[in-house]
């Protein structure tokens, strides 16, 4: 990915979102050729000079100092999510370890947690949003109408991101759709900044801008968040509406992976739908085994 252009363009977002009055600087008014702060009123905040920071802005100064980045991070007010961003945009070569180019596999010991997961949809993925593996109530909620074994498969492995932008079944079981999507994007340009030299990354990121229109408006407005909890609305085809908490547990390791786990409050509607589910997986056939026909859609690469 082009670090030092998504540099500038993220340090631009963040200038248009303050008006001089916010930050305590003096408007005379008159109109604005861009909006938000200028260059010049952003360097004069975090106390560096106009230069610099338009040479920073620019992606011509790739030594920045914590310092300056924590100036800058303050004046723009940023969060903690978005000032590390900033930082592994800054210095992408401080942002990991290169990928290994062979396919990622979940832990053994990770299916086996997910497998004996008795009613909790689980579902493990790469950095990327590829599914390395899920249990059959994860299946059944996010993508059903999908092959229970494609995980098994690198080539036809579903991603989450994928399915949310170009499938119309994917789109239809979230109510909230523009929510999610928000959600979804804010995560992956978290990612991206922090895995720059993802090649497979970056060919998701560049296929969803030249497919979906609502990405690429999405992406163009760089929100940053890193959404490892909150809750879900679901349309679910079989059981209906449901609302659902969502947690996700990170490896520790610098690999990217993580569980995301789905739950319903006690006694609630929504509980009563998962319970319904798991029901109907349950009593569903055995998963035809690896390589079997399926006219399941395919969300792989």
């Amino acid at each position: 990915m082009d670090t030092p252009g998504e540099l500038g363009e993220f340090l631009r977002t963040r200038r248009a979102r303050l008006r001089p009055e916010d930050v305590g600087l003096v408007s005379y008014g008159g109109r604005r050729r861009v909006p938000g702060l200028r260059r010049e009123e952003l360097a004069l905040l975090a106390g560096v000079s106009a230069a610099y920071y338009a040479r920073l802005e620019q992606g011509q100064s790739g030594n920045a100092s914590e310092t300056v980045l924590d100036a800058i991070a303050r004046a723009l007010r940023l969060s903690d999510d978005e000032n590390a961003h900033l930082r592994n945009l800054a210095r992408p070569g401080r942002a990991g370890r290169r990928p290994p180019e062979r396919p990622e596999c979940a832990r053994p010991g990770t299916r086996q947690l997910i497998g004996a997961m008795d009613g909790v949809p689980a579902i493990v993925l790469d950095r990327r949003n590829d599914v390395l593996a899920w249990n059959p109530l994860g299946h059944a909620l996010v993508a059903g109408h999908l092959d229970l074994t494609a995980p098994d498969r690198p080539a036809e492995r579903p991603n989450l991101q994928r399915l949310l932008f170009l499938d119309p079944h994917t789109r239809e079981l979230y109510p909230r759709w523009a929510e999610e999507a928000k959600r979804a994007v804010s995560s992956l340009r978290l990612v991206a900044g922090r895995y720059s030299d993802d090649r497979r990354l970056a060919e998701l990121i560049g296929e969803l801008l030249m497919k979906s229109e609502e990405f690429a408006a999405l992406w163009q407005r760089h929100p940053i968040r890193n959404c490892v909890s909150g809750t879900k609305a679901f349309h679910h085809p079989l059981v209906g509406p449901m609302e659902l908490a969502f947690e996700t547990l990170h490896m520790p390791d610098d690999s990217g992976q993580r569980t995301l786990m789905y739950s319903a409050e006690p006694g609630s509607p929504s509980e009563t739908g998962l319970r319904l589910l798991r029901t109907l997986v349950e009593s569903r056939p055995a998963a035809a085994p690896a390589g079997a026909p399926t006219t399941a859609v395919r969300a792989g690469r």
